[in-house]
């Protein structure tokens, strides 16, 4: 088989022939999915509604949120769906569009956390210049590049895989990933290769040293800085450390997985899936609401109006 269009079928090998399982895994799929959706909701309420966190923090908190919503909604409709099915398959034209949401998501939350480092950097270390370098325009700035660069890479990338001529059809993956409909071509695209290197690079490379740069940085002023002002440091700078830490590690074995995947039991990608796109997205708003104090506040306050709201009727 020798193609180039986007309507080939993929099929998905992962899942197995139907089992009544499938019902329970759909079950607890959907459960997490939806609590995904209503966290990172409630979250971007929250931000968008409550001018006191109008600021650049809680705006990319927000854009964090909104990433979550992308990732999540980008794989687990699908998968929901295909386990239901006799058959699981996808078009090729709608893999490469999962491909590129999925994609996006996974760039662009180490973009908008290389930002948020940035943001606690200067806000930790230059608190008196705080306000005149963290401008509306400059968070303007930082924001559209954190998501404009990944748009327009993942673009290229999806481009670069849709011209390939594809000999198979089959990928051992429970949904669609770059690699794998790589893994399908007649040919051996070194472009295609070199430009996913150059891509992880400077998309996750480059954010990673950003942000183990500014907490380096934030490190050594908090040393010889008071014991309240070590605290609230802390305090402000731990749940993105605890985020980003373990959306770090995920993207580590997940690299390490696909490179050794003929080595390693197929429960260790799915694994790796769950702790990609369901922990992070419901993770993240969980860890802001609980550790972040100004959010904590916003939501207790809104809570007790709702009460009082019920209250009265």
């Amino acid at each position: 088989m020798n193609h180039s269009s986007l309507d080939i079928t993929i099929i998905f090998t992962s899942y197995g022939s139907f089992r009544p399982i499938n019902y329970l895994f759909f079950t607890l799929t959907f459960i997490f999915y939806l609590l995904s959706v209503f966290c990172n909701v409630f979250l971007m309420l929250v931000i968008y509604f409550d001018s006191s966190l109008h600021k650049p923090m809680y705006i990319f908190l927000f854009n964090l949120a909104a990433n979550g919503l992308i990732g999540s909604s980008a794989v687990w409709p699908k998968v929901m769906e295909n386990l239901l099915s006799d058959t699981q398959k996808s078009s090729l034209a709608g893999c490469l569009v999962q491909i590129f949401w999925g994609y996006f998501y996974l760039t662009s939350v180490y973009t908008t956390f290389s930002v948020m480092a940035y943001d606690r950097y200067i806000s930790i270390c230059k608190p008196l210049q705080y306000h005149s370098i963290m401008t509306p325009g400059k968070v303007k700035t930082l924001l559209t590049a954190a998501n404009v660069v990944p748009l327009v890479s993942i673009t290229i990338l999806v481009c670069l895989t849709s011209r390939l001529p594809l000999c198979k059809n089959t990928i051992h993956k429970l949904f669609c990933e770059n690699l794998g409909i790589v893994s399908l071509s007649c040919v051996k695209s070194a472009l295609v290769n070199l430009y996913g290197v150059c891509m992880v690079t400077i998309l996750v490379g480059f954010p990673c040293i950003v942000v183990l740069l500014s907490y380096a940085a934030i490190l050594n002023v908090s040393l010889k800085a008071s014991k309240d002002a070590q605290k609230k440091a802390l305090s402000t700078c731990s749940p993105h450390l605890i985020t980003f830490i373990n959306f770090a590690l995920a993207s580590l074995f997940s690299v390490i997985y696909n490179r050794y995947s003929s080595y390693l039991p197929e429960q260790v990608n799915i694994l790796i899936i769950v702790d990609t796109f369901v922990i992070p997205p419901l993770l993240h708003p969980i860890i802001y609401g609980i550790r972040t104090q100004e959010i904590r506040k916003c939501i207790a306050k809104t809570v007790r109006k709702k009460e009082r709201f019920f209250w009265f009727f």
